[in-house]
């Protein structure tokens, strides 16, 4: 039987002889009555298991070192006013494999620098097993919620031609030592994709609802908390829809994949509500429960400019039409003057990608990002240009290849009317839902600069 079954029937279990086979998280003897704690992996709570020392036939028990793996039968009793609902009075305690003293992730504090430096371990701690059972259920979710609402899943393409955004922070794909890249496995340059959206907009035109959910990739030289060189986007597309289907799909959806992890989830938010992030599961509700706001980039470059009139104190003090809003201002509008997830539309041209569709105005184009409190920008999102010629233009102002990007740019000639998406780094949602502060602690083997373990 696995610990799961035993956390979900125990009642039903009571004084029956149950056998299980689990990992020693710990093994405190005593003269008389000794206790392991054991976990198999199927859920967050462990198994308290409760046997005899000075009783013969517990000479393996005995023995059991940290992360050693035995069977064990016994009879499952109810514990009521104790932390843990139930243990196992053990029968008998096999030990199937011995794990070496040197074992290094014994029962003490272990810092998060260190953890990864042995990521392919550090998933056996609590911490780290409630991440990636998070992970797990918000990956689930994601495409739960995308199936039941007709969207189709393309699978676009890892190794690719362009970069996406025009960024030139893509990784070279090359078989070769120099750079004849005509020569090359592919006759031309190769990288790794840093975006499925320019692929997943030519099947929006098939499929009107499509999204894609896959690795990605940036060969930004970037050392923070929150950027890693591989990492997964999920970025749905939209055709005939405009900004204002992308603003209701975004706020539906995350709103849907939080219910469903609080439905899965609710002991590994708990226990990172209580370890990791305090008040984690009130800024979740928040998610859930608030109707979102929306504001144009210049209303919010008015709320920044009267707040720091009324005397707060921006790093970044010189707000003015151009900025990148910073995350200390995108926190400020969605936290202390909306008290809510905010979406912030309309930003500058200059600042956004090249396939954004140009306002009326002719210096804005029809963006969204969502702030949330805690973070800021969580997702991104656009209209896409669907006229032709205004498209052409911005690719010649950015020196964009335009051979090489004809196949996406043509799409406008062969019936497009419009369309629109977003894309949501998934590990920055991981981070979110988790309390989690660096984005290398909810990527099983994060690779970042100078960082190719595992």
């Amino acid at each position: 039987m696995d610990l799961k079954k035993l956390h979900a029937d125990f009642n039903q279990l009571e004084k029956k002889e149950i056998s299980i086979i689990a990992r020693v998280r710990s093994n405190r003897q005593g003269k008389v009555v000794s206790f392991m704690v054991v976990n198999d992996g199927t859920h967050l709570n462990d198994l308290q298991i409760v046997y005899k020392t000075d009783v013969d036939g517990f000479e393996d028990a005995i023995q059991s070192r940290v992360s050693s793996i035995v069977e064990v039968s016994g009879i499952l009793i109810i514990t009521p006013g104790k932390p843990q609902p139930f243990e196992l009075q053990a029968s008998k305690i096999v030990l199937l494999d011995q794990a070496i003293e040197e074992y290094p992730l014994q029962k003490k504090e272990h810092s998060p620098e260190f953890l990864r430096e042995i990521a392919h371990l550090r998933a056996r701690t609590k911490t780290y097993n409630a991440v990636f059972r998070i992970r797990s259920s918000l990956s689930f979710a994601i495409h739960k919620f995308f199936q039941e609402n007709d969207f189709v899943y393309v699978q676009t393409p890892i190794i690719t031609s362009n970069d996406a955004e025009g960024a030139g922070e893509a990784f070279t794909v090359t078989t070769r030592n120099d750079d004849k890249y005509e020569q090359d496995f592919f006759g031309k340059k190769a990288s790794l994709t840093v975006s499925g959206q320019l692929n997943a907009e030519s099947y929006a035109q098939a499929f009107k609802n499509v999204y894609t959910f896959g690795p990605t990739f940036r060969a930004e030289n970037s050392f923070t908390s929150r950027h890693a060189s591989e990492f997964w986007m999920m970025e749905p597309e939209q055709a005939f829809s405009d900004l204002n289907g992308s603003i209701e799909l975004i706020e539906s959806m995350l709103k849907s994949v939080i219910n469903y992890v609080f439905e899965k989830n609710l002991d590994e938010l708990k226990f990172l509500d209580e370890n990791q992030e305090e008040g984690l599961i009130n800024k979740l509700q928040g998610i859930r429960n608030s109707e979102f706001s929306i504001m144009t980039y210049e209303e919010a470059l008015k709320v920044l400019q009267k707040a720091i009139r009324d005397g707060h104190d921006f790093e970044e003090k010189d707000i003015k039409f151009g900025i990148d809003l910073g995350t200390e201002h995108e926190r400020y509008i969605c936290e202390t003057h909306n008290k809510k997830p905010t979406f912030v539309i309309n930003y500058p041209k200059d600042i956004k990608a090249f396939y954004m569709k140009l306002n009326s105005d002719n210096k804005t184009v029809a963006a969204v990002d969502l702030l949330v409190p805690g973070i800021g920008e969580l997702i991104g999102g656009s209209q896409r240009e669907d006229d032709y010629d205004k498209l052409m233009k911005r690719v010649k102002e950015l020196g964009m290849s335009e051979e090489e990007i004809s196949w996406y740019t043509d799409l406008r000639k062969f019936g497009y009317f419009k369309s629109s998406g977003f894309g949501l780094g998934f590990e920055r949602l991981i981070m979110y839902v988790t309390g989690m502060s660096n984005i290398r602690d909810v990527i099983a083997f994060p690779r970042t600069p100078k960082n190719l373990l595992f």
